[in-house]
């Protein structure tokens, strides 16, 4: 009997996380599930309690005290880190926050969830990787390389800092057998659609919302062995958005 894997996953409660769960767990992975919530009773997958940590992201002291949580349930070995939690803060009214109207404060606590809390999580997790030979996957965003009509300045430019952190993550992690990617999704259809998505859908190549679990399918190609030699790269899942 194959002995089996594990993956720790942030971001875990809705949309793409959602469907990372769903996909990893009907491959008979182990999926610890990070987010500020607690454990919903109808997240739809077995363990789902006693895999749950309840970890507030945007605070650097309760993330490095929840790493320590994180490895006595990992056991000694973790296969895969997936960072895909991420915030995306608007201003009144739903509207964009630029970098005239984003406040510091703010811009930390954006940088905090999508940015600093990947690193965090990797270091403190990295003998469990090594022992795996795991894989680590950022998830980034279209937003990241190019101005986004809702995504706010803090959100894209802690989505760019993530790729180049990809990037140095590879280089640094890649000596140790640990594959580090990433992946950008584009207009993935979830609850945090804004208002006007229509408008840029009209105009995607495939003319077409993403769906969750497209994306879930290549966050589990990048931690899977059909990935073994592809590290530091990024991944853009959003129907040719980029072109």
């Amino acid at each position: 009997m194959t002995e089996q894997k594990t993956l720790v996953l942030t971001g875990a409660s809705r949309g793409i996380g959602h469907a990372t769960v769903k996909r990893f767990s009907a491959e008979g992975w182990r999926v610890l599930t990070c987010s500020r919530q607690p454990f919903d009773p109808r997240c739809p997958w077995p363990g789902g309690e006693e895999n749950h940590i309840q970890i507030d992201l945007a605070n650097p002291t309760k993330t490095i005290a929840a790493i320590e949580v994180i490895r006595e349930k990992v056991n000694g070995k973790l296969d895969a880190l997936v960072n895909n939690a991420g915030i995306s803060p608007k201003g009144e009214g739903g509207g964009r926050l630029n970098t005239l109207e984003t406040d510091l404060m703010t811009w930390g606590q954006v940088f905090h969830v999508n940015f600093f809390a990947s690193v965090v999580l990797a270091r403190g997790l990295q003998a469990e990787l090594v022992a795996a030979k795991g894989a680590i996957v950022n998830v980034t965003s279209i937003a990241g390389v190019r101005v986004h009509p809702f995504a706010g300045a803090a959100y894209a430019t802690s989505k760019a800092a993530l790729a180049a952190l990809t990037r140095e993550m590879a280089h640094d992690f890649g000596p140790m057998g640990v594959r580090v990617n990433a992946i950008a999704p584009g207009e993935v259809e979830t609850a945090i659609l804004s208002p006007g998505t229509d408008k840029i859908v009209e105009q995607l190549p495939l003319r077409r919302l993403g769906q969750p679990s497209e994306v879930a399918d290549a966050i589990w190609f990048l931690c899977s062995p059909q990935s073994s030699y592809i590290s530091g790269t990024e991944i853009e899942v959003n129907g040719a958005q980029h072109v």
